[in-house]
Formats: structure tokens, sequence, C-alpha cells
């Protein structure tokens, strides 16, 4: 299963690191990928974000593992505004073991993610063989058919684009 973290307010790589925190509780955190600074998508007018893709071992159903992941961001004190906000931080469910559904929530995969660089960066990063279900093509083979922009940079452990 892949997740994908995101966080635009307050200590971005703080809240990234306490929310993989806060995860490893409930289920095994196989891998993390690098963080990313990246643009904002759909209102631009608010901080950068960070960003980066988690592989877990997770062992209920796909709304256990979204309730979860809910509870983490209520508990980290997300504060619930306007599509496309700032977001103190934000987990998404990205795949689930190649589940294909439209319906019940989640919905699998995450049905933006073929459009969207600051998931498919991080998500490369830490599953190169990972295929999507419906297009079966790999994270880095949609990347490349998105723009640059918006933008995404690897981040070092200083905040540094690197």
């Amino acid at each position: 299963m892949y997740l994908g973290l995101g966080s635009n307010l307050g200590d971005r790589r703080a809240r990234l690191l306490d929310a993989l925190e806060r995860l490893s509780r409930y289920c095994p955190v196989l891998r993390v990928s690098s963080f990313y600074r990246t643009d904002p998508v759909g209102f631009a007018d608010q901080p950068d974000f960070y960003n980066a893709a988690a592989a877990i071992a997770w062992p209920g159903t796909p709304e256990d593992l979204l309730d979860a992941l809910r509870s983490i961001e209520i508990d980290m004190g997300r504060v619930p505004r306007f599509q496309n906000g700032p977001r103190e931080i934000d987990l998404d469910l990205l795949d689930f073991d190649g589940l294909v559904r439209s319906h019940p929530d989640p919905v699998l995969p995450h049905p933006r993610i073929t459009t969207r660089r600051f998931v498919l960066t991080p998500l490369s990063e830490i599953a190169p063989a990972w295929r999507h279900p419906v297009w079966k093509k790999t994270a880095a083979e949609l990347l490349w058919d998105l723009p640059e922009k918006p933008g995404v940079s690897r981040i070092d452990d200083d905040g540094n684009d690197g």
C-alpha cells in the first residue's frame, strides 16, 4: 500500500515526521521517500508544500486505513478549509495493493494520482516498479506525461532544495 503525505503550514518537515511516527503506531512503515518542496496546486496563494510518499503494510481493509489516516489528521490539528487550500497535514491513500474501485470511499487508486507530479515523484522514488492498475504505466512513465509545472524539487535534511 502506498500513501502520499503533505503539509504546508507550520514546521512542514516536523509535521511529516510526526505523521509517519503516528502511522507507525498503526502498522509497519516499510519505506519513505525523500521530502520534496512542491508548488501549491489549484490555489496558488499559499505556502509551498512538503510532500513525501510511504509504503506501508496494512493488515485491514481500505476503509479502516482511511479511518486511521483521518484520525491522524484530526489528532494533528488539521482544520477543514476549502478545496486545495492550506493544510497542516494531508494523508492520502494512493494505492491499496492494486485494488480498483470507484466506490465506496476510498476510491482506488487515488483518482488524481496520474495528474500530480508532487505524488508521482516521491512514489517513483520508493516504488519504481509500481504500475497504475488501470493505466498500466509506472509512476516514472506517468511523470513523463506531465508538464514541468507545478514544480517539485527534492530537499535535503536542512530544508534546502537539493
